[in-house]
């Protein structure tokens, strides 16, 4: 089996779109090598790093803290089962803060999912006059682990 894919064939076995696979290498996030023609190549172990990436997005963590997550892993080995756990735990208090954001959430929606409406004749978080327009764009009533700044979407 080689070790070598291509960018298309990464982009398929990571789920990740080649321009993001572009962005991200340039980013540092992932190493690709260059053939005589100019091609990328990645490691198949790049496939770790890409799947780290993945889950580290859907836990909330921005491209910075990804960056700076994946720095603290080994370059000249294959991170073990051990780093990655090192790694993630940190991740603990976020996922149990967004936890209790979706709970509190869905407890709640019989009456108001937070939105910041004027819909509503009877909302325990009513906006007359659109008064919170001034505290930001989109649903600023969510908890905050479920209305992260709209910022490094990739």
């Amino acid at each position: 089996m080689e070790d070598l894919l291509t960018i298309s064939e990464t982009a398929e076995r990571s789920g990740f779109s080649a321009s993001a696979l572009r962005y991200y290498e340039r980013e540092g996030l992932i190493d690709a090598s260059r053939t005589e023609g100019g091609q990328r190549r990645f490691l198949r172990s790049e496939l770790r790093r890409l799947a780290f990436i993945a889950a580290a997005r859907h836990v909330g963590l921005t491209l910075g803290e990804i960056k700076e997550a994946l720095s603290l892993l080994p370059a000249e080995r294959t991170p073990t089962k051990a780093d990655w756990m090192r790694i993630s735990r940190s991740w603990r208090q976020r996922l149990d803060d967004e936890i209790g954001a979706l709970e509190r959430l869905r407890n709640g929606l019989d009456s108001c999912i937070g939105c910041g409406c004027l819909s509503l004749q009877r909302c325990r978080l009513s906006n007359p006059n659109d008064i919170v327009a001034d505290r930001g764009s989109g649903a600023v009533f969510l908890p905050e682990p479920l209305h992260p700044p709209a910022v490094e979407r990739q």
